[in-house]
């Protein structure tokens, strides 16, 4: 029984803060979005164009910031030109932690989620 990835989600305090952080720090484009009539949800999901694979942003109404606590979880991107996405994030002022030793370096986006920069392989 075969299993595929589809998307993942992220709760976000700000959904046009965190959309516009993501096409900016990722090139990530909106997908389908999808509302509560009542208004007490806002799901959007992005994707990168390439891999089928989503980012689920969830907006919640009635929710205050989110406490990641010790923030040990996160998604990994693979940039095709490591040095030119280094350059825009550490322009953005998004990085948060680097791992020379590895050759990686971590962004972190408004709501406080780590974001894995990897360079292509």
């Amino acid at each position: 029984m075969p299993f595929r990835f589809l998307h993942c989600n992220l709760n976000v305090f700000d959904l046009d803060r965190s959309i516009t952080f993501y096409e900016q720090a990722l090139g990530l484009k909106k997908a389908c979005r999808t509302a509560a009539e009542d208004g007490s949800f806002i799901i959007q999901f992005m994707e990168d164009g390439s891999t089928g694979f989503q980012l689920e942003l969830t907006w919640l109404r009635d929710h205050k910031p989110y406490d990641l606590g010790d923030n040990e979880s996160h998604i990994a991107f693979e940039a095709e030109d490591f040095e030119a996405a280094h350059a825009r994030h550490k322009e953005m002022g998004c990085i948060c932690f680097e791992n020379p030793a590895m050759g990686i370096y971590f962004i972190e986006d408004p709501d406080g989620y780590w974001l894995e920069i990897i360079p292509q392989r």
